[in-house]
């Protein structure tokens, strides 16, 4: 993960960056729900990535609020916040999306006839 250079010292660097985080953490619901949706041991085990991986991160974000690595402003608060999140919302998405490019989904065609 390549570091930050641009200092977050505007709430408008901090809405523009939680914009972002939010189409990126919708894209990976989208491909998290086609992969459920089409069921098997590979949904049962994304299904079981997916809560453990919220509380892992959730814990995480916990841990290092409650001993002071967020930071003592607000503004501090939800840029770290932010980057604690985007790494884990990335690395998801790009697992997810070689995922779909190499297994695109292909239903059988039941409702043809032969003629």
């Amino acid at each position: 993960m390549r570091k930050r250079s641009r200092a977050r010292s505007s709430w408008l660097a901090i809405w523009a960056d939680a914009c972002s985080l939010g189409i990126e953490a919708s894209s990976v619901i989208g491909l998290r729900t086609m992969k459920l949706a089409i069921g098997g041991k590979a949904a049962a085990t994304e299904a079981q990535r997916m809560v453990s991986e919220k509380i892992e991160a959730g814990l995480a974000l916990q841990a290092k609020a409650l001993s002071g690595g967020l930071g003592t402003t607000a503004l501090s608060v939800a840029a770290k916040t932010l980057d604690h999140y985007l790494p884990k919302v990335r690395a998801n998405h790009t697992r997810l999306a070689k995922g779909a490019a190499r297994r695109p989904y292909r239903p059988k065609r039941r409702w043809l006839t032969r003629w």
